[in-house]
C-alpha cells in the first residue's frame, strides 16, 4: 500500500450528499474520492506556478525577452479578418 497522510478538509452540505452517493455508487470511500480529486488539481496546479516562477526568473535575469504589449498585439492580429502580424522576435529590454 502506499504512503499517504490524513488531512480533514470542509466542504460544503451539498457536496458532501453528492460525495457520500458517488461513495456509495462507486464502492470507494470518500476519502480515496477526495484524494484522487485533489491530486491533479495539485499537480496541474503546482506545474503552473513553477512555470510562472522560471518566467519571473527568466524576466529579472535580463536575457532577451518580448513585451507583454508586444504579444498582446501579436495574439489580437490573430483571425478575424485582419492581417495577422509576424511573431514578434526577442531582443533585450
Amino acid at each position: 500500500m502506499a504512503k499517504s497522510t490524513t488531512m480533514t478538509v470542509r466542504i460544503p452540505p451539498d457536496v458532501n450528499t453528492k460525495l457520500d452517493a458517488l461513495a456509495r455508487d462507486t464502492k470507494r470511500s470518500k476519502s480515496y474520492l477526495a484524494g484522487e480529486a485533489i491530486a491533479p488539481f495539485v499537480e496541474r496546479n503546482a506545474w503552473q506556478i513553477e512555470e510562472i516562477k522560471e518566467g519571473l526568473r527568466e524576466a529579472k535575469s535580463g536575457a532577451p525577452g518580448v513585451s507583454h504589449d508586444e504579444v498582446e498585439k501579436w495574439v489580437r492580429s490573430w483571425g478575424g479578418g485582419k492581417k495577422e502580424r509576424a511573431r514578434p522576435s526577442p531582443r533585450k529590454s
